[in-house]
């Protein structure tokens, strides 16, 4: 039987959405499903939103997922979480990095950055469950930030009570050499943290 599963994972420019999803796709052809891929990175650069749809199925139509239809969300920024929440389903799990990257328009403009109490208030109204990870505070613990989404992919493999050995397998031929050892030990923190809120 194939495991059906929809996917969202939104960003900044700059970290690792785009990684992160073709792992999230690797893992889902892995393991013998039909994957379909999305993404939109337009600004990526330049520190602009970064997302991506996943989806895994026995036959997969179209790579995007519908407004309510996502089962998993990892998102990897506070503000990103609040912009993409209409597409996670009723009861569905929320993975959200508890970092702020400050957008331009609350530099030099008038908007105002929500406070994280707020933020943490309003996604767990809309999600089934919700895991706060300080997956960037994590990562730089085990001594690059960089490994932060290997953070929230071990907790996302772990809500979908699933082996570690695909996971690992494409993290380790995804992410350079020197830094698959790094990864790994991400990885497993992320995997048994206890996250839930």
């Amino acid at each position: 039987m194939t495991l059906t599963a929809n996917f969202l994972l939104a960003g900044v420019g700059g970290q690792g959405t785009l990684l992160a999803s073709d792992i999230v796709a690797d893992v889902g052809m892995h393991l013998g499903a039909d994957v379909k891929k999305s993404e939109v990175h337009g600004m990526s650069q330049r520190g602009g939103a970064v997302t991506s749809h996943v989806r895994w199925g026995e036959t997969v139509s179209s790579p995007l997922c519908e407004k309510g239809a996502v089962d998993y969300f990892v998102a990897q920024e506070m503000l990103e979480a609040l912009r993409w929440m209409e597409f996670l389903k009723p009861g569905g799990t929320l993975l959200l990095s508890v970092q702020q990257i400050i957008p331009t328009s609350t530099v030099y403009g008038n908007d105002l950055y929500p406070a994280d109490e707020r933020v943490i208030s309003l996604v767990k109204q809309a999600a089934g469950k919700v895991l706060l990870i300080d997956a960037k505070k994590i990562a730089e613990e085990l001594g690059n930030a960089r490994v932060a989404n290997s953070v929230l992919l071990g907790a996302l493999s772990a809500q979908m009570e699933m082996t570690a050995e695909a996971w690992l397998e494409v993290i380790v031929a995804r992410v350079p050499q020197k830094h698959v050892e790094l990864n790994r030990k991400a990885f497993f923190v992320g995997r048994e943290g206890n996250w839930l809120i």
